[in-house]
Formats: structure tokens, sequence, C-alpha cells
């Protein structure tokens, strides 16, 4: 298994692109490293429109900052269509996102695969996991075998998205591994995910998916997507809220007070628990 290197960065640019007098994608890289930043996820969400020589000069200076791109294919994509049209165009659509990614020096593909319409949640997924094997076939045929697709966890309830349909999906092929977001599994949930609990029990069932994965290379495309600015309520009995705090100390921190951003110390002579030794800890390199 290669060595983990867990990189952070944003999905796009916000308006402190141009405030900070960013005018072109080129600048990409140089705004990223400006925030301390090293990975990128380049928005193709309403078609890809970036040229692969542009792509090419992007990649060259993201490298020299040792920054890494990640491509979001177009929102067009829908693997669970019951138009089979609209399936092929989904592959087609993967096929021109591998093209620029590969071209930006990128090798995950983040993409949605779909929503259920008129079908059941069964019918949608089986349309899709059929979908998700043509598209794995293009891209070994197209000599993108290489790439890694990332189907994303989705916020509303009508999505195809669920964490079980999306480890479904990976389920097609090795090289596929989840794009986690924890804000949409949260939003699908209404507001389900409440406590370091919550969010173990989303892992533990990616462990329970995900075992093979530990002797695959591909551990290193694992993406989750963690909103730093999503926090976490606590209600009352009555339902009223009386406590938040950012959603990275949740998951990060015991569930204690939170003062001034920083979790409260514990007491010097509290036992320290033993940490559990599954998956995840041998997926992280804990030992």
């Amino acid at each position: 298994m290669s060595e983990w290197h867990i990189r952070f960065g944003t999905a796009g640019t916000s308006d402190s692109f141009e405030a900070k007098g960013y005018k072109s994608s080129l600048d990409i890289p140089a705004y990223t490293a400006e925030m301390g930043l090293d990975a990128f996820e380049y928005q193709c969400g309403h078609g890809v429109r970036l040229g692969v020589d542009k792509a090419g000069k992007m990649a060259a200076d993201a490298a020299e900052r040792g920054i890494l791109f990640s491509v979001h294919a177009p929102y067009y994509i829908s693997m669970s269509s019951l138009e089979e049209e609209k399936r092929l165009g989904s592959v087609r659509y993967l096929l021109q996102s591998a093209e620029v990614c590969r071209a930006l020096g990128g090798k995950r593909i983040i993409f949605h695969s779909g929503s259920c319409g008129k079908q059941s949640r069964e019918a949608a997924l089986e349309k899709a996991l059929d979908t998700m094997r043509r598209a794995v076939e293009a891209l070994d045929e197209a000599g993108y075998g290489d790439m890694t697709l990332c189907p994303e966890t989705m916020g509303k309830i009508g999505q195809l998205g669920t964490l079980d349909e999306v480890l479904a999906l990976c389920g097609v092929d090795k090289r596929i591994t989840p794009c986690i977001d924890f804000g949409h599994l949260n939003a699908r949930t209404l507001g389900g995910i409440r406590s370091k609990e919550d969010y173990a029990a989303i892992l533990d069932r990616m462990a329970e998916k995900l075992e093979a994965l530990l002797e695959c290379d591909i551990l290193e495309d694992y993406q989750p997507l963690m909103p730093s600015r999503t926090y976490t309520y606590l209600l009352n009995d009555s339902g009223e809220e009386f406590k938040r705090k950012p959603l990275l100390l949740s998951v990060f921190t015991d569930n204690e007070e939170i003062a001034d951003g920083k979790p409260k110390e514990a007491p010097a002579d509290k036992e320290e628990k033993p940490q559990k030794k599954g998956f995840f800890a041998k997926l992280f390199g804990k030992k």
C-alpha cells in the first residue's frame, strides 16, 4: 500500500478568487497555494469546457506547488435514467471528464449518479450499476484505465446516492471509490448526523463494504468532502438548540464542552480508552 498523504482543498473558487485579483483558471494553483491548500476539485458541472492545452499549463504550475487536481464531472450525468440515450450520454461525460482530468495531472473524477425519478430505488440502482459497468469498459478502451471514478453521496432524498447505494456502485470495479459528502448525508437524513458516534457508524458501514480495498493501491483516491463551516447542533428535550460546535471538532474530538474553539482538556487521571484497530485504523496506517 502506498504511503498516505491526506490533502485539503476546495471544490471550485469563491468570491475571494476575484477579490484577490485572480482572473483566469491559470491562476487556480497560485490561489490554492496562497490559502495553504494542496488539492483542488475543478468544476465541470455545466459541461467540460476546459481545453487540454490550458489544463496542461495548470497542471505544470500545480505540480511545482505540490497541488493535485481532481475533476467534478457534469451534473447532467444520469446513470439511472429511464432513457438509454441519457445513460450512454453519462458515459460520454465521464470520458470527457477523464480527458481533462488527465491533462490536469489528476486521477479522480467525482460525479453524481442520478435520481430515482418515477422508478423504484432498486430499479434505479440496477440501471446505474449497468451504466457504471459500461463506463468502466469505455474508460479502459479509451486508455483511461488509471482514472478513479468517485460516485458521490447525495443530499436530496429523491437522488440516487445513499451511502449504501454509493458503496454498491463501488462494487462494480476495484478502481471505483466513494466520495463521501458528509454534508449531503446529513441533509438527506434531515440532520441525522449529530454526534461522533453517528460519524463512526458511517465509517463502520464503509468498512463492512470496503474491506477488500485494503489490498488495492487505490486507497489514496478515497475522497471525503468535509464542509468546515458546517455546524452540529445539540438540542434540549424541547427540541431547542442550546449548543453548537464546528463539524470538524465534532468529528475529531470527544463530546465534551467546547470553549473558545478548543475542546476542554480531560482530567489528568482519566484513563485513556484503547484505540480501535479495525479497518480505518489500518487504512490510515495506525499501528
